[in-house]
């Protein structure tokens, strides 16, 4: 701890150069003239490879001291800075772990870089089905059960790949889901990226790092406090191997990373390591105000706040409470039309809106404040609605989905002759692109799979309820790609 305490940052190391005085005959091209350019952005520390300043992709300077710092602090057998998202991660980390061809099993509520990457390497996915929640209309975990069956079916699986916690905060049984993959030496990746503060308090679940996962993506700009795109990926076990992971990231993370963004993780680290502690202590009573709060709610309802609790949702293992998923279910009251009267009336933005919810995403960095505005403005929504309250609401608007038939593999279907089919005639037939929800970016529909009419229902109860839906050839709610009949054979 000494040596980490005594090592100067790397934000401190970019400002001394700035200062220094060196004249940069190199990129980026805006060469750190801030008196053209002015001070708004920090083109002062904005650099490259130079000299002192290590290569993320073959780092052995000062770089691969700030990533060992990170790997001894989590535990971890090498943790790795990731400046393009986590989908950079989930792509390296899939390709590292399977063969061209391969098979993959997945949890159906994957975010959609884990299709691209079944699409990209041509793997054979395998589906696991999370169990719902009526009651909130979401996703719950993924059964235990369901992975031992799967795995028992498909013992050529490669890799194992779940989402906990997901968009919503619902968390599986990482731990008993290892050791069922462990036992057919089957690696299991876990993405959390919504669930990079795990390891800073034990008010919240246990981080896969320490469940028994071989590699977890965190995603440190959702839940913590460092610039978008800034995100972890952290390898425990000997299943995958950690210069093939090194090899891939080079490959789908960018040749010149950036130095602001990489600054950015090391101080979020250093803040947390130093001062995580105290910060999650006033976060966690900020949490503890707002859900006593939310027991005057008479219409509105609150996951696992207020009178809700992870108890009456048999289908979690465990919950996020720095999730915060407002329902408007039976109120008359869309997630959409919530999210505008939150907007509008109270200068709160929300993270997400989809069919009856709304969701605010909260961190260590959220004031007393803003939770008393969020908690006072819900409960003004929730004594407007007592005239609607008891409307029924339709179901169709979440992002439950049965699973559809698979036709063929992903890079069949995207590789294929495609039409654009109007959605009212679409039944039956074969979808060639992605239908999903941002956010989260979670598909709905994949190339590959029978379009039905549930679904149809779906997308229209969604998009009338001000959701937005997207496919890859924008054409909705008009028209959907399909496969041309002739391509079917296969």
């Amino acid at each position: 701890m000494d040596k980490q305490t005594m090592q100067p940052s790397l934000l401190d190391r970019l400002k001394e150069h700035a200062a220094s005085g060196s004249i940069p005959m190199h990129m980026p091209g805006h060469k750190r003239n801030t008196n053209l350019l002015g001070a708004d952005l920090p083109y002062a520390i904005d650099i490259t490879e130079i000299g002192g300043f290590d290569n993320l992709h073959g780092a052995s300077g000062i770089l691969k001291e700030y990533m060992e710092e990170i790997a001894d602090f989590y535990g971890t057998k090498r943790s790795f800075y990731l400046v393009n998202g986590s989908t950079c991660g989930i792509l390296a980390g899939i390709r590292a772990a399977t063969g061209r061809g391969g098979k993959i099993v997945i949890a159906r509520n994957s975010h959609k870089s884990v299709y691209h990457a079944i699409e990209l390497f041509g793997l054979e996915a395998v589906y696991l089905v999370p169990e719902m929640e009526e009651a909130f209309g979401i996703h719950g975990a993924i059964s235990v059960a369901s992975i031992a069956g799967t795995l028992e079916e498909h013992p050529d699986a490669q890799l194992v790949v779940l989402t906990s916690p997901t968009y919503e905060g619902v968390v599986s049984d990482i731990a008993a889901i290892a050791e069922i993959c462990h036992a057919h030496s089957i690696p299991l990746l876990v993405d959390e990226a919504h669930g990079s503060h795990f390891n800073y308090s034990q008010q919240f679940p246990d981080s896969a790092i320490v469940l028994g996962a071989d590699l977890v993506i965190q995603s440190l700009h959702k839940t913590l406090p460092s610039l978008t795109m800034t995100s972890l990926a952290h390898l425990t076990g000997d299943l995958i191997s950690p210069e093939e992971l090194a090899r891939q990231l080079a490959i789908f993370e960018s040749s010149s990373p950036s130095y602001v963004l990489m600054a950015s993780i090391d101080r979020c680290f250093r803040l947390l390591r130093d001062e995580g502690e105290r910060l999650f202590e006033d976060y966690n009573q900020r949490l503890s105000v707002f859900s006593e709060k939310m027991k005057q709610l008479q219409h509105l309802k609150v996951l696992c706040h207020g009178n809700d609790s992870p108890v009456v949702h048999p289908s979690f293992f465990a919950f996020d409470q720095g999730k915060i998923l407002i329902s408007a279910q039976g109120t008359g009251l869309s997630g959409q039309g919530l999210a505008e009267i939150l907007r509008s009336e109270h200068q709160l933005e929300m993270e997400m809106a989809y069919g009856d919810h709304a969701l605010a995403m909260t961190s260590v960095c959220d004031t007393a404040s803003a939770m008393t505005v969020l908690a006072a403005a819900l409960l003004a929504v929730d004594r407007s609605l007592g005239s609607a309250a008891g409307e029924q609401a339709s179901n169709d608007a979440t992002l439950l989905f049965a699973l559809p038939e698979k036709q063929c593999r992903i890079w069949q279907a995207l590789e294929s002759g495609k039409a654009a089919c109007p959605l009212e005639q679409a039944v039956g037939q074969t979808a060639a692109e992605y239908i999903w929800a941002y956010p989260p970016g979670i598909p709905l529909l994949v190339p590959g799979e029978r379009i039905n009419s549930g679904f149809i229902r779906q997308i229209k109860s969604l998009l009338e309820k001000g959701t937005q839906v997207h496919s890859d050839a924008e054409g909705l709610p008009e028209t959907i790609r399909i496969i041309r009949q002739k391509n079917l054979a296969h």
